[in-house]
């Protein structure tokens, strides 16, 4: 069933003629006449009774009306969610407590019109990720690139956009809970607890964490979920966990859990966004430029990123260089430890 042919229809019931019809869908009245035509010979039903001023709908036409109008706006919202710009903006923010979802809410608040999809591809790991960016399921994505950058297939674009400082996260009688910072050499000999880690970027990037700075790191082992994390933290005398910065927990009061700053240097996770070069989503453009402003504001030389990180990407958004934020130089100590830990 032609979709023009069912548009002439509806124009026609609407207005009673043929020639008012043609004009307000800017065909001839004869065009309009073969539409009707067709898609009544389609049907093997009469649509119109002719009248001296016009045409009245037949008792068929009657039935056909209200389904003819659902068929056009099912046609619409089918466009709609296809167009660029009419569509929500779909972005993986990989988790919603981390900073990648902040950094979107923020732009929200300051776009509240826009539409957007916001996904959480927690258990997809990079190359699944990048995938469904590259097939047009995502608009972008946040992903360290550790093992991917240099294979990104050459549709995609990516920009380190987000360095997610470290913070200590340690219950109230762990040996560190009243400091007011820490060092990276502060924490040796403190396990520091990441459990239930699948994807191998992640992995990976604790385990250069470590043998930077000699620390003892545990990414194996079940995760019952971040309430039991923040309760076996709030109980131990040892464990410790890295949080980003930008990331958001809530526990009870009486957990009495502290955040501590890692400096000197501080430790970032980095992240890039990833999109299609392609896409011409003007809300992704947009929510580019926001990614960008902001690192530009709040990068610093203080930082620590792992040698890979600090490779130049293989593509950046709109060619603009971008400031990596890691020191020139990085002690690395023989003393290095990725184990499992055990409890409090």
């Amino acid at each position: 069933m032609e979709l023009d042919a069912v548009r002439t229809f509806v124009a026609v019931a609407g207005t009673g003629q043929f020639q008012a019809a043609a004009d307000e869908l800017g065909i001839t009245q004869q065009g309009a006449s073969k539409r009707v035509g067709a898609l009544e010979r389609e049907l093997g039903v009469r649509l119109f009774a002719r009248e001296a001023r016009g045409v009245r709908l037949t008792v068929d036409g009657q039935a056909l009306l209200p389904h003819a109008r659902e068929l056009l706006r099912a046609a619409e919202r089918v466009t709609a969610a296809v167009t660029p710009g009419r569509r929500p903006l779909r972005i993986d923010v990989v988790s919603r407590r981390i900073a990648p979802a902040a950094i979107l809410h923020a732009f929200y608040q300051q776009h509240p019109d826009i539409e957007l999809d916001v996904v959480a591809l927690v258990n997809a790991d990079a190359p699944a990720a990048l995938a469904e960016v590259g097939a047009g399921t995502l608009d972008a994505t946040f992903r360290s690139l550790r093992d991917t950058a240099r294979d990104l297939p050459p549709e995609l674009r990516s920009a380190r956009v987000v360095d997610d400082r470290h913070e200590l996260l340690v219950g109230p009688r762990h040996p560190l809970a009243d400091a007011r910072s820490v060092t990276p050499a502060d924490l040796v000999g403190h396990p520091i607890w990441m459990p239930g880690m699948t994807d191998a970027e992640p992995i990976g990037y604790y385990e250069d964490l470590a043998k930077a700075f000699g620390l003892t790191i545990d990414t194996i082992g079940p995760m019952f979920g971040i309430e039991a994390l923040l309760a076996e933290l709030a109980d131990s005398t040892r464990l410790a966990n890295l949080v980003g910065r930008g990331s958001r927990y809530l526990w009870p009061e009486s957990y009495d859990l502290r955040r501590i700053p890692v400096v000197d240097p501080t430790p970032v996770y980095p992240l890039s966004v990833v999109w299609r070069a392609d896409n011409p989503h003007p809300v992704l453009a947009s929510f580019l430029d926001h990614l960008h402003a902001r690192y530009r504001e709040t990068a610093t030389d203080d930082l620590w990123v792992p040698d890979w990180a600090r490779q130049p990407a293989s593509s950046s958004h709109n060619s603009r260089k971008r400031r990596s934020g890691s020191l020139s130089t990085v002690v690395v100590s023989p003393s290095t430890s990725v184990r499992r830990v055990s409890g409090a």
